[in-house]
């Protein structure tokens, strides 16, 4: 239950990659400490609250807008993307052409949703299904945190929802840089871009956040 003097934070992210990367698991054992091993595409765009007590002063809500694959090759990312704080891009490491993708997923959120300031909303990108065995590309972390410094990431981690590995850490990385970032972005909004709107302090260095 919330404290009269408690301050409250609700952040809208976004859980984008191609189909069948493992977005709606993913959300699922974190939200619900669930798994199902049975497969269901989404279709459109589905949702879920998670409530962290972030701190002795804080409550976080996270509004999670699980976006269907095949979403990217339609016309409503720029409407679901609105007002959103940060995302998660996912790739399946068992099947590289969803890594392929990841930069494309990246472009589009970029071309569509900034910041005040005109930087990119903070980005982390999952590498799931990491409990089906180690791929070539997440088996070198630096190549990793290079491709995630060079394509805009503030943070990359192997993640399993089968397992529940790393999801709570991806998750409380992306929170950190969000609300680190919210008195960085005052700027004048530029036109014809989504931006949400955002309010308080310094930025955190994405390196604590690379796994290595």
């Amino acid at each position: 239950m919330q404290k009269p003097s408690q301050k409250e934070h609700l952040y809208k992210l976004l859980v984008i990659g191609d189909l069948g990367v493992g977005k709606t698991s993913i959300i699922k054992r974190y939200v619900h400490q669930n798994f199902s091993p049975h497969y269901r595409a989404t279709i459109g765009v589905d949702f879920a609250l998670k409530v962290l007590n972030w701190d002795a002063e804080t409550v976080v809500r996270l509004q999670l807008w699980d976006i269907a694959g095949q979403e990217r090759f339609g016309n409503m990312t720029r409407v679901y993307y609105r007002e959103a704080m940060g995302a998660f891009i996912v790739f399946d490491v068992t099947r590289p052409a969803t890594f392929e993708a990841v930069t494309k997923w990246k472009e589009d959120l970029d071309s569509k949703l900034i910041l005040p300031n005109g930087k990119p909303v903070a980005t982390v990108l999952l590498a799931n299904k990491c409990d089906q065995g180690k791929d070539v590309l997440t088996n070198n972390g630096l190549k990793m945190d290079q491709f995630c410094k060079e394509n805009g990431f503030v943070g990359w981690f192997e993640t399993s929802a089968k397992e529940n590995i790393n999801i709570d850490e991806a998750s409380r990385c992306l929170v950190k840089h969000i609300i680190a970032s919210e008195s960085d972005l005052m700027q004048p909004i530029e036109p014809d871009i989504i931006k949400p709107h955002l309010n308080s302090s310094n930025i955190v260095s994405c390196s604590a956040c690379f796994k290595s």
